[in-house]
């Protein structure tokens, strides 16, 4: 099942393409300081109905070298039916696009790390016709960023580390650090990266601390920062507006594109139970049309 920490582990790749650097250099692999990133369809559906997608796909484009695909996943647990899927995904790419293909698989679990790594063979009667070598990253040899400048430097890698290590115990300091550098940078970035970290740590005890740092009354008491001014902004707009808002964030982190048309709806709707029950859906839905399945009387029409 698809869930909001799997999708935070992936989608940093897409939205902050800065961290592929330092990610490749937790590797031992060098990665082109100047390249352009673009990020692909994920779908590897072929005619027969069988649906295949990958979590994330980036095109990269060197300025020195040849393009090449990167194919990301973020696993959360060991699952055999992947060590016939990965490959798939590398020979459709490559197929596809004729392009190179690297995969790599981000792990929360040092056991789920272990076994990512393969390789996965495929072959019968001591032949092997393709062998499949996942790059992979996860606590192991993702960094534990908590010097408070190293975070500031690079935001989304300090981010990713805290998303990877956050079923460590001792993920605080981490936190800690990033509070500080997420609540000095501009407001855009500070919203982006609270949600995001707010929605991929999710019910866990980093998530908790995440919360307790970034709530204004415990950490921040008037001191003007995004967390407080968008809770007295939602405040002082009422209950609805606020989830409103809270559902268009989420939307936001997702990157599911909402219409204008569609926003106008989420924004205008003052009932609560039909605000909320998009709010549960959107954590999961693929689309915005799917936070609006029929399932009885819908108030709040289009």
């Amino acid at each position: 099942m698809v869930t909001s920490a799997h999708e935070a582990s992936h989608r940093i790749f897409q939205e902050r393409p800065e961290i592929l650097v330092p990610v490749f250099g937790t590797l031992g692999l060098p990665f082109p300081e100047k390249a352009s990133v673009d990020v692909l369809t994920p779908d590897a559906t072929e005619l027969q109905p069988l649906e295949r997608r990958v979590d994330s796909v980036l095109r990269i484009q060197p300025s020195d070298g040849e393009d090449f695909l990167l194919a990301i996943e973020a696993q959360g647990r060991r699952d055999p039916d992947k060590e016939a899927s990965w490959p798939y995904y590398v020979a459709y790419l490559r197929a596809k696009f004729r392009l190179p293909v690297l995969l790599l698989v981000v792990c929360k679990s040092r056991a789920t790390a272990r076994w990512a790594a393969g390789p996965f063979d495929c072959g019968a009667r001591g032949w092997t016709a393709q062998t499949t070598w996942p790059l992979v990253v996860g606590p192991d040899n993702v960094p534990v960023i908590t010097e408070r400048r190293a975070v500031e430097e690079n935001l989304a890698m300090a981010t990713f580390s805290a998303l990877t290590h956050g079923n460590n115990p001792d993920a605080a300091p981490i936190l800690e650090a990033l509070a500080h550098a997420v609540q000095a940078s501009d407001k855009k970035s500070a919203t982006y990266y609270n949600d995001l970290l707010d929605v991929g740590l999710g019910d866990t005890r980093a998530g908790a601390k995440w919360r307790e740092l970034m709530t204004f009354v415990t950490y921040f008491p008037g001191r003007g920062t995004v967390r407080e001014t968008a809770y007295l902004e939602g405040k002082a707009e009422g209950k609805a507006e606020g989830e409103a808002t809270a559902l268009l964030r989420v939307l936001a982190v997702r990157g599911i594109d909402v219409p204008e048309e569609t926003r106008e709806r989420i924004g205008t709707c003052a009932d609560l139970a039909v605000l909320n029950r998009w709010l549960e859906r959107a954590v999961h839905a693929g689309t915005v049309d799917e936070l609006f399945v029929e399932d009885g009387t819908e108030p709040c029409e289009a």
